[in-house]
Formats: C-alpha cells, sequence, structure tokens
C-alpha cells in the first residue's frame, strides 16, 4: 500500500506522481511495484499463519458437522485443534492445502494494494488534491478495493477450505485415528452419474489404511466443483467474502493509516530536529509499520469475522457431507440431493444450533495470526516501497 505520507513520502508542495492531469489512474511502475511487493508481503504472512488458518477453517466447519461419539464437539478450542493436528497428522497436517493459498495470498495481496492505489489516486484527481486523503476517503479507497479483490479471493477459499477439512471425516492410517466415529464402509454407487468425488477414494477400516496423499488435489476439487455445479460454484460463500472483504478491508487500511500517523506525528513532534537536518521523517520506521499493521489486523478480523465463519460453513458443508455420506450408503438410491443453504439460512441455522459463540468461533485463533501477519505485511510492503523510491 502506498501509505499517504507514510510509505512513500511526498513533499508538501510536490504533486504526486500519479498528478491530476494525467489520464493513467496508475502509473505502470507502481502498478508493477504494488504487484511484486504486494505478492511478496503475502507470500511471506501466509506461509506463517497458515498453520493457524487451518485450526479457524476446522473450528468453523465444526459448526455444521456431526460431534463425536460423546456428542462434543472433537476440537475444544484453537489450541486444541492445533494439537490434534499435529499429533493425528504430523507436521505436515499443519499446512494441509499451503500450495493454494500461497499463491492465492500472493495474488490477493497484490491485487488489494494495485486496487486500493488505483481509488486513492482517483479520490486525489477528483478532489484536484495532492495532500493526505482524510480516513473517511481511505476508507472508501479501502472498500473498494476489497470489494473487488473479494472476486478473486473467493475461488481460492473455497478450495483452500475444502482442503483444510479433508482429514476431519476420513479414515486415516493406522498411526492416525480417525476424527469422527468410524463407519463401516458399504459398496460404492452402482450409478456412476451419481458418485462424488471421494467415490474413487473408498473409505477404509484400519487394516487397509488411506494416505492422505490419496486424498483430491485442488485441481480435482476445483473440477469436481465445476462438473457438479458450474463454474458458478466456485463462487460459494461469495456474500460472505464480500461482505468481510469490502468491511474488513476498508477497516484494515484505515486503522493501519490512522494509527502510522499518529505514531509518526509523534515522533516528529518529539525530535523536531530531524526535520532542521534534512532527514526524511515522513517515513514510517519498521516498528511503526508493523505496530499500525498489527492493531490494523486485530480491528479488522473483530469487525466482520460472522461473515468469515458463515463463508468458511457453507464452502465446506458439502466436503464433509460428501464423505459422510459416501461412507454411509450402500447403494445409490440412499444418496440424498441436498441443496445448499444461502447465506442467511446457514447463518441462522449457526445462529439457533450455536448463538453468537458459534459464529465467533475460532475468532481467537485469528486474531492471534492476524496481529503478527498484518504486522509483516505491513512491514515487507512498507519496508520495500521506501527502499526503492
Amino acid at each position: 500500500m502506498h501509505s499517504d505520507g507514510a510509505s512513500r513520502p511526498t513533499p508538501k508542495n510536490e504533486i504526486p506522481t500519479q498528478s491530476v492531469g494525467e489520464d493513467a489512474v496508475i502509473s505502470m511502475r507502481a502498478a508493477a511495484m504494488d504487484i511484486a511487493f504486494g505478492s511478496i508481503a503475502g507470500m511471506v504472512s501466509e506461509v506463517f499463519e497458515y498453520p493457524f488458518d487451518l485450526a479457524k477453517v476446522r473450528l468453523q466447519s465444526q459448526l455444521l458437522s456431526p460431534p463425536s461419539a460423546d456428542g462434543q464437539p472433537r476440537f475444544k478450542g484453537p489450541m486444541d485443534c492445533l494439537m490434534q493436528t499435529g499429533r493425528d497428522e504430523g507436521f505436515k497436517g499443519l499446512y494441509r492445502g499451503l500450495p493454494v493459498p500461497l499463491v492465492g495470498s500472493m495474488a490477493e495481496t497484490a491485487a488489494l494494494f494495485v486496487a486500493y492505489s488505483s481509488l486513492k489516486n482517483v479520490i486525489h484527481r477528483y478532489y484536484a488534491s495532492s495532500g493526505e486523503l482524510t480516513i473517511p476517503q481511505l476508507c472508501f479507497a479501502a472498500a473498494g478495493a476489497g470489494a473487488a479483490t473479494s472476486f478473486i479471493l473467493t475461488p481460492i477459499e473455497l478450495v483452500k477450505c475444502k482442503l483444510q477439512v479433508q482429514m476431519m471425516n476420513t479414515p486415516t492410517p493406522a498411526r492416525i485415528p480417525p476424527i469422527h466415529v468410524h463407519v463401516t464402509p458399504q459398496l460404492p454407487p452402482k450409478n456412476p452419474s451419481s458418485s462424488s468425488i471421494y467415490s474413487h477414494h473408498p473409505a477404509t477400516n484400519a487394516s487397509i489404511p488411506v494416505s492422505s496423499s490419496h486424498l483430491p488435489g485442488p485441481f480435482s476439487i476445483a473440477r469436481h466443483v465445476v462438473a457438479t455445479n458450474g463454474v458458478r460454484g466456485l463462487w460459494l460463500g461469495h456474500t460472505g467474502t464480500v461482505l468481510r472483504e469490502t468491511g474488513g478491508t476498508a477497516v484494515w487500511f484505515a486503522v493501519k493509516e490512522w494509527v502510522a500517523r499518529v505514531l509518526k506525528d509523534r515522533r516528529e513532534k518529539a525530535d523536531s530536529s530531524l526535520q532542521a537536518a534534512g532527514n526524511n521523517a515522513s517515513t514510517l520506521l519498521p516498528w511503526e509499520s508493523a505496530f499500525s499493521g498489527a492493531i490494523s489486523g486485530a480491528v479488522c478480523v473483530a469487525a466482520l469475522y460472522p461473515a468469515d465463519t458463515v463463508k468458511s460453513a457453507m464452502q465446506t458443508e458439502e466436503e464433509l457431507r460428501e464423505m459422510r455420506s459416501y461412507q454411509k450408503r450402500a447403494s445409490s438410491a440412499a444418496r440424498e440431493c441436498i441443496k445448499s443453504n444461502s447465506f442467511l439460512e446457514t447463518f441462522l441455522k449457526i445462529y439457533r444450533t450455536h448463538g453468537m459463540r458459534g459464529l465467533y468461533s475460532g475468532c481467537g485463533m485469528s486474531m492471534a495470526r492476524a496481529v503478527p501477519s498484518s504486522g509483516i505485511v505491513f512491514v515487507v510492503y512498507d519496508g520495500l516501497t521506501a527502499w526503492f523510491s
């Protein structure tokens, strides 16, 4: 992000590179820098935060999943989910499905920063101003960037969430106890057209373990979604994504800019000799980028977290239902054709079953990962921007 007065300093009496009279909303050089720096920042933060995201998705998904034998949810909390995943699936299990969100995070962060910078330039042009934008104006630009990026993000998160819950109902090797109560395997359906993505990965008992490497990969899942529900199926849960990204991104950038400006102003007032010495006091220090980014990450998660919960539940409900359905049915006649619930229906179902606590399932884990992850994103992005400016 080109933080106004923070990441990319502009002298008070100098018109920014994208002046009001120029035709281009953003220059090729600025766009290339946003793409490159955003991609690097997204990749670094995704590797760090992924195990926490996996735990969050599994906690959200079990809201619509059957409980264990004792009637209690399989995972009692975020730390319990991480510990069980590490114990049962090993270190590799904590990074199940990483390639998809890794590429997705690079594309998402790059697109987000490009859209945000472009919309800021549009606002500068509209008001014929070259100064700092107000916080409401930054909110507007960030909301538009988040809404645009949500169309890229929804298919990526759909595949990612399905990959992350694969082991929740799938019999595992002998050293890994099943996460749900084991169901005696039945014969596959006679009608090939009714088979699911798991029909060529039959359920077995403990004597014939199924390796996690035999589970469908991201491309198989994407092909199955398109074959079953058409291309439109890749955007299942988009309502939740667009709500989360529009409001969340507005909060994320606005809070970051506000905190960054407060920190920068305090530093300049405390050391007025910086300007006299000719130093660039308008550039954020690394710790200021990290702190402002961390605060914005926490506020962003808390702002619209229920929308993310409903989105994750919608994107994984069919996945868990298909695995359970295949394990239980003995013929194609036993297969139920269940229509996916809408965003509002899923929201009400979770609320009626689990209350507000269910809508915030995994929120603590999300906050724990968002604080350092968001700090990392802005440290990397602001640092690279200042270095190459």
